[in-house]
């Protein structure tokens, strides 16, 4: 399962449209800094950003906010933190998937609570 981030989406699809990172930013009136930390997953544009990076790059937007998983993240982060041994025991699937003990779908399998 390889799983393609929000930042390496768009930057897939500024390759495939043959624009630099500087005319994406230009087009969608944002620096180019920004945009970079976009693509590196530094940064998340909001909703008005990530609609103009979709139509400079003909792309559905409700596709690319499919990629976005903050909020995801930072449910499960508030959810690890409140329960020490929780966060022992993702700590230690983690290290199993690391290690190669474990896979990903492994991992992704028992978190569902399917065999």
């Amino acid at each position: 399962m390889n799983a393609v981030t929000l930042g390496e989406m768009i930057r897939n699809l500024r390759d495939k449209a043959d624009l630099s990172l500087r005319e994406l930013a230009k087009q969608v009136e944002v620096s180019a800094p920004f945009m970079s930390d976009v693509e590196l997953g530094r940064r998340y544009p909001g909703d008005d950003v990530l609609a103009r990076i979709a139509t400079c790059l003909k792309a559905d937007v409700a596709e690319l906010k499919k990629l976005d998983h903050r909020e995801s993240v930072a449910d499960f982060k508030r959810i690890l933190d409140s329960n020490p041994n929780l966060g022992m025991a993702f700590r230690a699937a983690v290290t199993d998937v690391k290690t190669g003990k474990m896979t990903p779908e492994e991992l992704a399998r028992k978190l569902r609570g399917s065999r």
